[in-house]
């Protein structure tokens, strides 16, 4: 499954795409509220300026990923790898990121804190 696959069948109404291998996929400024990713290896995909609020990204791999301007508010993402994922200015208004892994290579916004949204550090 490619990028244009996900948009083309989101757009038709699909919301469900478990553990989807979307591993580098460019989904810049994407349009998909709602989704869900639960499982899905989006490791090094270019999420910069998506609108994902409300999307269940949970036991997702985000490893490296690009999640740059993207707006996650309300999205669920407990459990998400995000280790070397960069998070600047990422909107994470009710985000649930309990559980979710991040390590020295992470880059949050400036004052952001992990530790505070019950996320775990590897």
């Amino acid at each position: 499954m490619d990028a244009e696959e996900i948009k083309r069948r989101y757009a038709a109404g699909e919301r469900y795409f478990l553990s989807a291998h979307l591993e580098g996929a460019k989904l810049i400024n994407a349009n998909l509220p709602g989704i869900n990713l639960w499982g899905a290896d989006l490791t090094r995909a270019n999420l910069a300026k998506a609108k994902l609020w409300g999307a269940n990204l949970s036991n997702s791999n985000l490893a490296r990923a690009n999640l740059t301007r993207a707006n996650l508010s309300g999205a669920n993402l407990s459990e998400a790898n995000l280790r070397g994922a960069r998070l600047h200015y990422t909107k994470l208004y009710g985000a649930n990121l309990t559980g979710a892994y991040y390590d020295d290579s992470t880059k949050f916004s400036h004052g952001f804190d992990p530790v505070s949204h019950n996320m775990h550090k590897l």
